[in-house]
């Protein structure tokens, strides 16, 4: 009786284990990424070209952090702190390769500086340059050697 216990017992630990298991590397379907493509587009659309800012966030000049806080406000209502530092500690650490449109990606550009920004899929994302404002960037560019981590907050 003692071995069917642990056996079952071992059986039920193994279960939740492959349930946390598939829940953290769970897919979107294709209408999701379709709904999320389609909120950054309108987001990009209404923000494209505008100014960067350190510290802005209006349409008069916005910086990387203040994009992502106001994307995440407007699109889905979610409240994010205003740092990319803080922002860095939100929602579920995820690997480059599992990275899903929606995603934050974030970048180290120096000792104690960071850069964050929007998967848009496709190896792009969403985000605001000094020179060339709000726009869409490929991550294999400038880009690929300063990656740091990306974050699942959807």
């Amino acid at each position: 009786m003692k071995k069917n216990k642990f056996f079952y017992i071992n059986f039920f630990i193994f279960l939740i284990t492959l349930f946390i298991m598939g829940c953290s590397c769970a897919t979107i379907d294709e209408n999701e990424k379709k709904i999320r493509s389609e909120k950054i587009n309108n987001f990009y659309s209404e923000w494209k070209g505008t100014k960067y800012r350190y510290g802005g966030n209006s349409k008069k000049g916005i910086d990387c952090s203040g994009l992502v806080q106001a994307f995440y406000r407007d699109k889905y209502n979610l409240s994010l702190p205003r740092s990319s530092k803080e922002m860095a500690k939100k929602g579920e650490r995820i690997s480059r390769k599992n990275m899903q449109i929606g995603d934050l990606i974030l970048f180290k550009t120096g000792w104690r500086t960071s850069h964050i920004g929007i998967y848009t899929g496709n190896n792009r994302f969403l985000h605001t340059s000094t020179k060339k404002g709000v726009i869409i960037s490929n991550i294999d560019s400038y880009w690929d050697s300063k990656y740091w981590k990306s974050r699942k907050i959807l």
